[in-house]
């Protein structure tokens, strides 16, 4: 005899193993994977904030503000709190002068952001900030944050710009703790010293509702202060920087660099035409940024690194040294006589005086800045010597300045003359006009006015810099300078800083213009031809001495006109401005 089974005895099976698999499931829950649900769910109630840190200023040599932090009214929105993604497109826009497609655009890039803080508009007025919040309550994801915004003292270059990354740096940067909100240096000082001048950012631990909201559980050492970023000291001086921007021809393109031949510090950087940085510091609008870009004057080009030129004139001292170090001339050898210029071959190539110097020696030559000389001593090395030398003058190459993107110019080498013209080219016309200054060659101002001042230091050439020192919170770090010499002996040095002073203070020297009764001032003239057919390049490169100073200098204006009547004029006002402020 066995028992039957009834369906209320299946029923009863089933109950029971529906329970040993639930009570199964709950002992894997619980015992076996208890640490990794306890993570996912710590995970859900905890956030990480971070706090970020005040970004670190920039003071002249005197410590006077160059750029500075000021607050500002910030406007963010929150992706996960929208509610109608039109009507707030719509109302920040009608407020704030934004196009909509470009607000939904932010809102469709951080869909995944729910509940961050995602950065709409800076830098908004008091007033406008005050009118716009009382409508908030229609729009919960909107909010207001008072933060920090750059304020720069001045038009220029070198301080650069920050501006809000871009989706391209912040997956390149965010490894290193940047937010999708944060600003970053764009141009100038503000990129290269980027590292320096943010800081290091802090945390705070939050538990949070489902809704992502605060319950201010945590209150005891679950926070991290950030770490502010350096201030930079820097070599400048702005009174000079602001003198000298102030006398720069109007309406003409140009360069002008002054700096410390005994330090390498630049004193004063000024590229015209310039731009205001401040246009950056609040978000530029799209109009802005297209009539900066399509200015046919290139006022975002810096044109003391960025900008490369013939140097005309300005690079005979070098030709001059060249003939002097290897012996080819001394300082009583007297080359071909000028009597405007000279045949090579089937060209004549013209002096810039038409009835001519004469025969002359290096000195008067330099003088004079006699074409035909120039042109003479260049048949008596080859094109690579030439090249060669040019380089360890720090000439046609980069200089190593505390600034991003600096271009290193240009000397052509016969390798690149066959290559370009074909294997029939005439080197030799090439280097004739290349003695000059013209032709091929392509320098920067900076690096001009790199090698004089170490013509003027006695052949130590040092690299230009702007950063002085940096303070990191209570602590001083001065900023280290390279030295290098240049290539010339020492009697090569003193031939040509008397070349240089004869130029400037002796009756009709080309640079008499910028001679100065009470301070001694060496310099070089030229004016160099450029292919636009325009007026030629104006240049003045020198240095000038005193009591109070020992500084080099090259002053550039493009397309502006000869260097003695030009360029040199505006080197004397600078210099004596310069002398008159100095303690």
């Amino acid at each position: 005899m066995y028992n039957k089974f009834t369906i209320s005895d299946y029923i009863g099976y089933v109950i029971a193993f529906i329970f040993f698999v639930l009570l199964f499931f709950i002992f894997k829950l619980q015992i076996i994977e208890s640490e990794k649900y306890k993570n996912i769910a710590e995970k859900n109630i905890v956030r990480i904030q971070t706090i970020y840190p005040i970004r670190g200023e920039i003071y002249d040599q005197k410590y006077r503000p160059i750029v500075l932090n000021k607050p500002s009214y910030n406007l963010y929105i929150t992706p996960g709190k929208i509610v109608d993604k039109e009507k707030v497109s719509k109302f920040v826009s009608s407020y704030f002068n934004k196009e909509i497609d470009e607000i939904n655009k932010i809102i469709y890039e951080n869909r995944y952001r729910s509940y961050h803080d995602v950065l709409l508009i800076q830098n908004i007025p008091f007033e406008k900030m005050v009118k716009t919040s009382e409508q908030f309550n229609y729009y919960p994801s909107l909010l207001y944050k008072i933060e920090k915004v750059r304020e720069y003292y001045s038009a220029n270059h070198f301080t650069g710009y920050t501006g809000r990354i871009t989706e391209e740096e912040y997956k390149k940067n965010r490894g290193t703790g940047y937010s999708i909100n944060a600003n970053i240096g764009k141009t100038g000082l503000e990129k290269y010293y980027e590292n320096i001048l943010r800081g290091k950012n802090g945390q705070r631990v939050l538990q949070v509702d489902a809704n992502g909201n605060n319950l201010e559980f945590f209150k005891h050492n679950l926070q991290t202060a950030p770490k502010n970023g350096d201030d930079l000291i820097l070599t400048i001086d702005n009174d000079l920087q602001e003198y000298i921007s102030s006398i720069f021809p109007k309406n003409k393109k140009g360069s002008i660099v002054v700096m410390d031949i005994k330090t390498g510090g630049i004193l004063a950087y000024v590229s015209k035409p310039d731009f205001d940085p401040n246009l950056f510091a609040g978000g530029i609008s799209a109009k802005e940024w297209n009539k900066l870009n399509t200015d046919l004057n290139k006022p975002m080009l810096d044109r003391g690194i960025h900008g490369t030129y013939p140097p005309g004139s300005v690079y005979k001292p070098i030709m001059a040294s060249l003939g002097l170090e290897i012996k080819e001339i001394d300082s009583k050898t007297k080359l071909a006589k000028c009597d405007g210029g000279m045949w090579f071959g089937n060209r004549y190539f013209k002096c810039w005086l038409k009835k001519g110097h004469g025969r002359l020696a290096i000195e008067d030559a330099i003088k004079y800045s006699c074409d035909v000389f120039f042109y003479d001593l260049s048949t008596r090395f080859s094109l690579e010597q030439l090249n060669r030398f040019t380089k360890q003058n720090y000439i046609s190459i980069r200089t190593g300045i505390d600034l991003p993107g600096e271009c290193r110019g240009f000397f052509p080498s016969r390798k690149w003359y066959l290559d370009n013209y074909g294997k029939y080219v005439g080197i030799l016309g090439h280097k004739v006009n290349l003695a000059i200054g013209q032709g091929e060659i392509l320098v920067t101002p900076l690096q001009l006015c790199a090698y004089y001042s170490a013509i003027g230091n006695n052949g130590i050439w040092n690299r230009p810099h702007f950063l002085d020192m940096r303070i990191e919170s209570e602590h001083t770090f001065k900023n280290y300078v390279e030295q290098k010499h240049l290539p010339l002996s020492e009697e090569t040095l003193k031939l040509i800083q008397h070349s240089l002073y004869i130029a400037v203070n002796e009756k009709y020297g080309t640079g008499t213009a910028a001679s100065i009764g009470n301070i001694k001032v060496y310099g070089k003239t030229g004016s160099a031809e450029n292919h636009m057919g325009k007026a030629t390049h104006s240049w003045f490169s020198g240095y000038a001495k005193c009591d109070k100073f020992e500084i080099g200098f090259n002053v550039f204006v493009e397309n502006g006109g000869h260097g003695g009547s030009v360029s040199a004029p505006i080197a004397k006002k600078f210099i004596n401005y310069y002398y008159g402020i100095m303690e």
